[in-house]
């Protein structure tokens, strides 16, 4: 699908905030009404894109997340759609580099995680798995800005929030017949779930889709002192930074940068790299994405 400028804008709108009115798009796009939702359909049907209710994984009890490369004998593909079949998984790939499976995994604790891992380890084919907590996510375009607090759900709650994971534009009228309350109580109480953080409305979309159809990880070493601060507000402000999170183990900080091209996706690696305070950069290409599922979470 060939997208112009007026598409890639809705895409980025609706990336902000999935539940942007028709209206809004319109008037910031510079559309008739009509021709906004025509065009914001499209993208949905035509798969570019999908408008989900992200819930906050701690919200679900998932409050812990580490990054984990997983070293092979054999072919790596069965190993990666193994790894996919797991619940705690949300971000699996294919990569050209040192281990050839990457994942993100989320865990209720560390205890969990630990299982988890063991029970990686033990898969067939596998050789070794490397595990990297992170210790606070700094970047992320699928996170709700506002951390929830301590949030109290009731059955009403999780229906609401069970309806737009599957459908995150889906109107207060149609949401009141799914939970049997009226249209504004419905809309208050999304309101309400969203304002404390506990999930957002965005557009998940297809890779390459806003010219980032190359991607990299990145780990990198960074000095403690101000210098190693300054870096990585550096690399936050980077553009091309999709995702980052500061981490212990083998690496400061982890995080995926994305380009058009393999050149834009190097030029994006030197920037990184000639950042005051970084110490040490290492690199791999994501070949394939085998699942990105951030919306896929189940609530009670």
């Amino acid at each position: 699908m060939n997208l112009d400028s007026t598409d890639l804008a809705l895409v980025h709108l609706l990336q902000e905030d999935g539940r942007t009115s028709y209206e809004t798009l319109a008037a910031r796009v510079g559309l008739s009404r009509a021709a906004a939702r025509a065009r914001a359909l499209r993208l949905t049907e035509e798969g570019v894109l999908r408008i989900v209710g992200v819930i906050h994984p701690a919200v679900l009890g998932r409050t812990v997340s580490a990054h984990v490369a997983i070293d092979v004998v054999g072919p790596a593909e069965p190993v990666a759609r193994t790894v996919a079949g797991l619940s705690e998984a949300v971000f699996v790939t294919l990569t050209a580099g040192r281990r050839p499976v990457i994942a993100e995994l989320r865990t209720s604790d560390f205890d969990a995680l630990s299982a988890l891992v063991a029970d990686v380890a033990r898969l067939p084919g596998v050789r070794g798995v490397d595990t990297t907590p992170y210790t606070r996510v700094l970047k992320d375009p699928y996170l709700p800005v506002t951390s929830p607090g301590v949030v109290s759900l009731d059955e009403t709650d999780h229906a609401i929030l069970r309806a737009l994971q599957a459908d995150g534009r889906m109107s207060y009228a149609e949401l009141a017949d799914r939970i049997a309350m009226s249209a504004a109580a419905a809309r208050a109480r999304s309101l309400r779930l969203l304002d404390a953080g506990v999930f957002r409305v965005a557009a998940l979309v297809r890779p390459g889709t806003l010219g980032m159809g190359h991607l990299a990880g990145f780990s990198m070493r960074r000095s403690g002192d101000v210098r190693g601060a300054a870096a990585v507000g550096g690399l936050l402000a980077t553009e091309q930074v999709q995702f980052a999170a500061e981490c212990v183990g083998r690496a400061d900080v982890i995080g995926t940068v994305g380009g058009e091209t393999l050149a834009d996706v190097l030029v994006s690696l030197e920037k990184l790299r000639a950042l005051d305070g970084v110490h040490g950069l290492e690199s791999w290409l994501h070949l394939e994405l085998v699942k990105e599922r951030y919306d896929s979470l189940t609530t009670s």
